[in-house]
């Protein structure tokens, strides 16, 4: 047992670390090397758990994939089929963006085209969109001629907008920022004031995915 809690803190600092070094470097000049210095480990600990970078980039969309499924399941927890959820969770995308160097990785390995593969990560916030604006216009919120089709590519667009924007200018990442662009979109989505104004600040404070607590390992492991 201590054994496979030392292993799954070793293969947590590698991602982790992994995640640092692609967003301070990108996914090319990245170097084995120097993600397992940052997580403290020997080179041969992180082949254990890791066979090449592919893997170790792979390892770090799927924790950022976890990590946006947690706060969509959230603000549709809170708000169900309603405008409010979907202005709650980009609130919440953009708040982990700021402040979950996973997720900022995660996205921007997503961008890379250099990794030449298909991002799971994109696809599931996409998709999200997608599906809760189809139950927004099912449920009457939309405006009348507003299909949920044409306000998913917005809203998607805009999302992937603020993400690349704000990898060299934080302030796109703001609460403040992405309030302003819901200022903006909602009176063009919405005219059903009988089904209660979505505030385009969020409900409450955005519920930011915490950065994961990352034990730092003291001496090199093997595995």
């Amino acid at each position: 047992m201590v054994k496979q809690e030392r292993a799954a803190r070793t293969r947590r600092s590698l991602i982790h670390a992994a995640a640092e070094v692609f967003a301070q470097t990108g996914f090319v000049p990245a170097s084995l090397g120097a993600i397992s210095a940052r997580a403290g480990v020997s080179n041969g600990a992180l082949h254990f758990h890791f066979a090449n970078k592919g893997m170790l980039a792979e390892a770090v969309e799927a924790e950022a994939t976890e990590a946006v499924r947690r706060l969509t399941e959230a603000a549709r927890a809170r708000h169900g089929d309603s405008l409010q959820t979907v202005v709650d969770a980009m609130h919440a995308l953009i708040g982990a963006l700021a402040e979950d160097v996973v997720v900022r990785a995660g996205f921007e390995l997503a961008g890379d085209i250099a990794r030449r593969t298909a991002s799971p990560l994109r696809r599931e916030w996409q998709h999200w969109v997608e599906d809760s604006l189809r139950r927004a216009e099912h449920a009457g919120a939309l405006a009348e001629g507003v299909s949920w089709k044409d306000a998913a590519r917005v809203v998607v667009a805009v999302g992937v907008g603020l993400e690349v924007l704000g990898g060299e200018d934080a302030t796109w990442l703001s609460r403040q920022s992405v309030t302003r662009i819901w200022d903006l979109l909602l009176p063009l989505l919405t005219d059903r004031p009988d089904l209660g104004a979505p505030v385009s600040s969020g409900s409450r404070a955005a519920a930011v995915v915490p950065p994961r607590a990352q034990p730092r390992l003291t001496q090199p492991e093997q595995r």
